[in-house]
């Protein structure tokens, strides 16, 4: 694997937050950071930020992965309102849409380096050349079957997938267009650009994970205030009280979300299933209860995607029942047998049966379903199970572990608790990290403690 790129000082300057704590002490929520004690940028901040890391990866990340994927040329084309899920990735920010059709070709050079076009109506400006500018829609296609067939390239990419919805961008009557703009000679140099557009989309680079902690930093740390006495008064404050929480707060940060965040609770009596895949419900938050949270936001670019507990102490309490603390250590124990079994090269299937057999003979009643994450929250790269499916996942399940992507070391375990009369509780967690190609780091730690709520 290449190195990984070397991040800038503008970005080590902008993104540092106002308290740093390293990884390994992000062990409890409710020991974090508030969200305020980290520099969020500003929408006119982060503009600058976001385009340099842009450019950055268009400049070294992308001819890497155009020779590895076997492109001489990549084609990426859109129209206004239905852009293609790549694009946002590929353009400078603010970019809220595809002006009428928006054109990129990407063309590599005898050297390696990669020629950026825009053949558009409106020019995008650095780093595309503006190979055409004007407003009749016919000449804009003559224009870009001219630099194509000007540059001789032998396989261009395209992006149409069967399985792959992120490789799917290019719609059917753009692609008809393009076919009706190309020579007939230039119809069978057409290929999927689906393995580009993919190892485009998980990978990550140096700048990029020097900046994710203070992202999920952020996401860690409004979930420790909404699971706080700041948030909750047992017995008045509900499950969607908490949720609404969670969601204004971000809102308040100026931090997008990707999902609604929800809560839900367990409690001693409530019937919970080993095959029940996710136990929980709603209403008040009564003394002795169990909540989860699951919130994923997006900053500069990066997604995340974080499930947490917590414990309503009883008034003669001070922590939680050994039983639950028992229940949450199990469940860093299976985080333990997933991440151990992350080897490069090895698919997501591989890495989920691996996972099934140690989780059996260690005695955890597991379920694992550990995805990618980036550009978005759900992102493309190796499945690791589906909530829904613990066994094969045809394509995506295949799909090979590269270094430097990032996951969310996402699952849950069962386990009877003797202080519930042995009736089960469902430890869900969710935490992001990212493989470096040997080991899987928590981008900013993972709970190992319970929430406590007084």
């Amino acid at each position: 694997m290449k190195k990984l790129f070397k991040t800038t000082a503008l970005a080590a300057a902008l993104l540092a937050p106002a308290v740093q704590a390293e990884p390994a002490q992000f062990s409890q929520g409710r020991v974090l950071s508030s969200a305020t004690d980290y520099q969020i940028l500003s929408p006119r901040q982060r503009a600058p930020v976001a385009n340099q890391f842009t450019n950055q990866r268009l400049e070294q990340l992308l001819p890497q992965l155009m020779a590895e994927s076997g492109l001489d040329m990549w084609l990426v084309i859109n129209r206004e309102y239905a852009e293609d899920p790549v694009y946002f990735t590929l353009v400078p920010q603010p970019t809220f849409a595809a002006r009428r059709t928006t054109m990129l070709l990407f063309n590599r050079l005898a050297d390696g380096t990669i020629e950026k076009l825009s053949v558009n109506r409106y020019p995008l400006g650095a780093p595309y050349e503006s190979a055409w500018a004007g407003g009749n829609l016919t000449e804009q296609w003559q224009a870009l079957a001219a630099e194509i067939v000007k540059r001789k390239p032998g396989k261009i990419g395209i992006n149409t997938s069967e399985h792959w919805p992120v490789a799917d961008g290019l719609t059917s009557g753009l692609h008809q267009k393009l076919l009706a703009a190309l020579p007939t000679d230039y119809h069978n140099k057409l290929v999927s650009a689906e393995q580009l557009v993919v190892r485009w989309l998980e990978q990550r680079t140096e700048a990029e994970l020097n900046l994710y902690p203070q992202i999920v930093s952020l996401a860690r740390s409004v979930i420790a205030e909404g699971f706080s006495n700041k948030v909750i008064t047992p017995g008045v404050t509900t499950t969607d009280d908490v949720a609404w929480y969670l969601r204004e707060r971000f809102a308040q940060l100026d931090l997008p979300v990707w999902f609604m965040p929800y809560v839900n609770l367990q409690r001693a009596g409530m019937a919970c299933t080993a095959d029940n895949p996710f136990c929980g419900t709603s209403g008040v938050i009564q003394r002795g209860d169990v909540l989860h949270t699951d919130v994923g936001i997006c900053y500069l670019t990066l997604c995340t995607d974080t499930q947490e507990m917590a414990y309503i102490l009883h008034n003669n309490e001070t922590d939680a029942p050994q039983g639950l603390k028992a229940a949450l250590a199990t469940g860093n124990r299976w985080q333990d047998i997933l991440t151990a079994e992350f080897k490069t090269g090895r698919s997501g299937n591989a890495i989920l049966a691996a996972t099934r057999k140690a989780s059996d003979r260690a005695g955890i009643n597991s379920s694992t379903y550990t995805h990618a994450i980036g550009f978005v929250g759900h992102a493309p790269g190796p499945t690791i199970g589906m909530w829904d499916n613990q066994g094969d996942t045809p394509v995506q399940g295949d799909w090979p572990l590269y270094a430097n992507t990032a996951y969310a070391i996402e699952g849950n375990i069962k386990q009877a608790v003797p202080e519930w009369d042995q009736l089960l509780v469902h430890i869900k967690l969710e935490q992001s990290a990212y493989f470096d190609g040997k080991k899987v780091i928590y981008l900013a730690g993972r709970q190992t403690q319970w929430h406590l709520i007084r």
